[in-house]
């Protein structure tokens, strides 16, 4: 094993790590939400579906969806993969909405308030009044600069049938994206999961590596390097360090601490609504072993509690899967094979997960949920073909860096 190296020289060499995550603006005490009551479940559930935009298009385009996940509110267009997180509350009889909005491909963000005044359909959410059509008027602006660009959102119809007729995951790769897409967490953290439903994910994809004790934990290169991590004293392969070490010594970009894969798998079971983990084993050691058991553990806590989760071992090598055929009734555990369908019934999978560059293979597709098995296509983050590959709706689901976009061409279908 390498030796924990701390030395003032390698340290000089070091470029300061850059601060490539958002700023998330916020209103501070401006804000009203303090003054406001909860929403009832049943006023989001109204509230939910495909919204016009009647003014504010020059930025946010014409159509926009809006998706409750717990007491966050998502507002998500298609122009520029623009996206609002909000909180709402209720005061007299006027429901009011603070959070940010966001370009998902470049930094631009800024704050948003939007109200829903009692004749524009705050009445019928709130009271079951008369049913009207919903408007959501409002402001934004540019970071934390305070909102003063007219925005007015107006409900246009329900998410179809088509949406709610087949399970469709949505999965955030990396827990919620990649740490260089700029985003207010790290890749493969507890803070990014914690996101990801806000960004319209229902399932995550997340990276396991093996310390040298023989924990499970994520991250996902090789190294540990400046694009993940703020400088350090350690450097090297990550999978060289114990648990301990790398818990200890090592700061993620955005100020996180890696996470083990225990606490991880505990945090989307207890705190999230998240129905799917693909588990994307990166370890060069063979730590099934490890993770199985886990596996196993948590989607059976799940099951006692009435939990809707399923984890699956994702084999992406041949390695990979020559060490899950050696495992023991390795046919009983739920796995993922990313190589081709007679691979898939080799290892017995209940997911295939082919590369999106190799097409939507609908022939194939239709041939393994004949078997039963279900296709997870990865990673889709082209909108043209996210567009495309909804709209055939032969995949179950997809891997994507940019799960808004995913939600809205899934939520906006007729």
């Amino acid at each position: 094993m390498k030796k924990l190296l701390i030395s003032i020289y390698l340290l000089s060499l070091l470029s300061c790590s850059t601060d490539i995550g958002v700023t998330v603006p916020t209103f501070g005490d401006d804000s009203r939400l303090g003054e406001t009551f909860p929403l009832l479940q049943s006023a989001k559930q109204k509230m939910e579906g495909v919204y016009q935009v009647s003014q504010g298009t020059s930025h946010f385009g014409n159509r926009v969806i809006l998706k409750w996940s717990g007491n966050h509110l998502s507002i998500i267009g298609l122009k520029d993969a623009n996206y609002f997180i909000v909180q709402g509350g209720i005061l007299d009889s006027t429901l009011y909405f603070e959070g940010y909005w966001r370009y998902a491909t470049s930094l631009e963000t800024g704050l948003a308030k939007l109200t829903i005044s009692s004749e524009d359909g705050g009445d019928f959410l709130i009271s079951n009044g008369d049913s009207v059509q919903i408007k959501l008027n409002g402001a934004f602006g540019d970071d934390n600069q305070t909102p003063n660009n007219k925005l007015v959102l107006v409900y246009d119809r329900p998410f179809s049938k088509k949406v709610y007729e087949k399970n469709f995951w949505n999965l955030a790769h990396r827990g919620g994206g990649r740490t260089a897409d700029y985003l207010p967490a790290s890749e493969n953290t507890l803070e990014m999961i914690n996101l990801a439903e806000r960004y319209g994910a229902n399932a995550i994809e997340i990276d396991v590596k093996l310390s040298h004790d023989r924990i499970p934990f994520l991250y996902h290169d090789r190294t540990i390097n400046l694009r993940l991590t703020q400088k350090g004293i350690m450097w090297g392969n990550i999978e060289d360090f114990t648990f301990a070490q790398l818990k200890t010594h090592i700061t993620l970009i955005n100020g996180e601490k890696i996470p083990s894969l225990r606490e991880t798998l505990e945090f989307v079971l207890e705190e999230t609504n998240l129905t799917l983990v693909w588990l994307d084993m990166k370890s060069t050691k063979n730590d099934l072993p490890e993770v199985i058991p886990l596996q196993q553990e948590i989607m059976n806590r799940a099951a006692a509690m009435g939990r809707n989760l399923e984890i699956f071992i994702g084999l992406p090598t041949a390695e990979k899967i020559e060490q899950f055929v050696s495992y023991p009734s390795y046919e009983t555990v739920l796995s993922l094979n990313e190589f081709e369908p007679a691979n898939v019934r080799f290892t017995d999978s209940e997911f295939w997960g082919p590369r999106w560059t190799l097409g939507t293979q609908n022939n194939e597709v239709q041939d393994m949920h004949a078997e039963g098995r279900r296709v997870i296509t990865w990673t889709m983050d082209d909108p043209n073909f996210i567009s495309q590959y909804i709209n055939e709706r032969e995949f179950d689901g997809m891997v994507t860096n940019y799960p808004t976009l995913v939600a809205y061409y899934h939520y906006i279908q007729f």
